[in-house]
């Protein structure tokens, strides 16, 4: 996957902006093995890794199992040059165990790249993600495209924006029509603040939670 022209290319606009960049892209493991994938890139070039969509959806416009096979990599976080950065991948962010995964794992900083379009999912798009912050204590960036596909009839909402550890937007939420450039500064030091208020961490009970991985 480093090898590939997309990722090749992202690589060369890290080292010419100096900025960390998260790359959405259809990976080919080998013929037939396909990935809904996100490979993270240090703000000097080096490939980081990649993180595997996990949660593959099958619904209206979205036919993704017929393509895509569920994430296998795990829930890595990156030590990049502006903090420790998670992925999360559009339908992944319905299922909270992964969010907690990656903030056990350190993350200050999770990005949930996405392609969601109108209907049920545009009220939890502003619910969903503020939840998953305040619970985890950790910095959200949920990113949602705009526009119109003919193919499965999709239009996107967009309305992309930041979340802080105290499920507080960063800034204005972007538009839903066009798209926006949404630039912010994210105070990490927040999370050490809100996580001495509120000890989620300290006070879970994983010797209680056996049920939730039951099928």
């Amino acid at each position: 996957m480093p090898d590939g022209p997309t990722v090749r290319r992202m690589q060369q606009l890290a080292r010419e902006t100096g900025m960390v960049i998260v790359v959405p892209v259809f990976e080919i493991e080998q013929d037939g093995f396909y990935y809904n994938t996100a490979a993270v890139i240090d703000a000097d070039g080096t490939f980081l890794g990649k993180y595997r969509k996990h949660h593959i959806p099958q619904v209206k416009g979205f036919w993704e199992k017929y393509y895509f096979r569920p994430g296998n990599a795990g829930w890595p976080v990156f030590d990049t040059a502006v903090g420790k950065v998670g992925v999360y991948i559009c339908y992944d962010r319905h299922f909270p165990e992964g969010w907690r995964q990656l903030g056990l794992n350190g993350a200050q900083l999770v990005y949930n790249p996405s392609a969601t379009s109108r209907g049920l999912s545009a009220y939890l798009w502003q619910l969903e993600q503020p939840a998953a912050a305040v619970a985890n204590e950790y910095f959200i960036a949920a990113i949602n495209r705009v526009g119109q596909e003919e193919y499965g009839d999709n239009d996107f909402y967009g309305t992309s924006y930041f979340v802080n550890p105290r499920g507080q937007f960063v800034g204005d939420v972007a538009g839903d029509k066009d798209e926006e450039l949404v630039v912010r500064d994210l105070d990490f030091g927040l999370i050490e603040e809100v996580r001495q208020q509120w000890a989620f961490y300290r006070d879970r009970r994983p010797d209680a939670y056996e049920g939730l991985v039951q099928p």
